[in-house]
């Protein structure tokens, strides 16, 4: 009598026959730190992302800045919004290169997790003043490696950590869903910042050279559909996400013309010295004073983590409301409480 196979194994089988040669397969995953019993519903990368999805690190992405410090108005990006169109636009590549959609999303949810409030502002603060550095890739694995669950991790798949910590331009991811995801970010971020910028005031649709709405298109949307288009088809049966030299030097062009008008000047700079003095100030507060910190922090301390590294720990995993709060804690002075 034939065992009747679970749901999960199901789901195996079914990827394939129907997935790309080039795509993952979960059950060759090269599999967990520590061994588990296998989920009778959920692929292993199903589980990854649910654990992503669940974890305190992802909640407080919500109220993280994007780009904008502190913007007034309901629809521009945070982290969380950041991410989850960077999730989007990875899965609308990766559905239709027939690659693998579970790694892709479980990637593309967690690629931020490790990001400072106040955006590249509070990075660049941290990797100024840690001496071991501060990169958030790399503290995105060290959330979901130790962080998350009490200093026990997440305990996610190797492919998954693999595709968090390659995300940046110029590192090699070792799977094509983490090319997507890449590649995701980068038109993610360009997409979504430009059309903040916008609505910010900050530049206009006219900014943008004429030759260039021409190749890409007139307007965010146009823009963000042309480029996933170009992917699509220069990936289709191939082993890495590629663009076509022509697009690809279209979006280095519109790159450029955002560097220029909006990420090194005006509104989305001139908040950055307070965030500089702010967060350097708590940094060397905390490492002089380490036992201050939350008593899961101070516990990995006693674990023996480095306090530079586990400042930056506590730092990092803020959000920029909370990391406010802390400062006035800290260095603002309080009136008398007549009790």
């Amino acid at each position: 009598m034939a065992v009747k196979k679970s749901i999960r194994e199901q789901q195996e089988e079914f990827e394939y026959t129907a997935l790309s040669e080039y795509a993952s397969r979960s059950r060759e995953s090269e599999g967990r730190d520590r061994e588990e019993e296998p989920c009778p519903i959920r692929t292993d990368y199903q589980r990854d992302r649910d654990r992503i999805i669940h974890c305190k690190a992802f909640r407080r992405l919500k109220d993280k800045t994007q780009v904008f410090l502190s913007p007034q108005g309901d629809h521009y990006r945070t982290r969380l919004t950041h991410t989850l169109e960077v999730s989007q636009i990875a899965r609308t590549i990766a559905k239709a290169l027939r690659l693998n959609t579970d790694l892709v999303e479980a990637i593309a949810l967690a690629h931020d997790l490790g990001h400072t409030p106040f955006g590249h502002a509070g990075e660049d603060v941290l990797n100024k003043e840690c001496s071991l550095g501060f990169r958030h890739n790399e503290q995105s694995v060290r959330v979901v490696e130790l962080l998350e669950k009490d200093g026990r991790g997440l305990n996610l798949t190797k492919e998954v950590r693999d595709g968090i910590l390659n995300h940046r331009t110029g590192m090699k991811p070792h799977t094509i869903e983490a090319e997507a995801v890449k590649i995701s970010d980068k038109l993610a971020y360009m997409h979504h910042d430009m059309d903040d910028a916008i609505r910010a005031g900050v530049i206009t649709e006219e900014d943008i050279p004429l030759e260039l709405k021409k190749l890409l298109g007139s307007t965010c949307r146009e823009r963000l559909n042309t480029l996933v288009l170009d992917i699509v088809n220069r990936s289709m049966n191939r082993p890495h996400i590629k663009q076509t030299r022509t697009m690809e030097q279209g979006y280095n062009e519109l790159r450029t013309l955002m560097f220029r008008k909006v990420y090194f000047t005006g509104a989305a700079k001139k908040e950055n010295p307070k965030v500089d003095r702010m967060l350097t100030e708590m940094y060397r507060y905390y490492i002089k004073n380490p036992f201050d910190m939350a008593y899961e922090y101070t516990a990995l301390i006693l674990k023996g983590e480095p306090v530079e590294k586990v400042v930056c720990d506590y730092i990092s995993g803020m959000t920029d409301q909370y990391a406010i709060h802390i400062f006035e804690e800290l260095f603002i002075p309080k009136g008398w409480e007549i009790y």
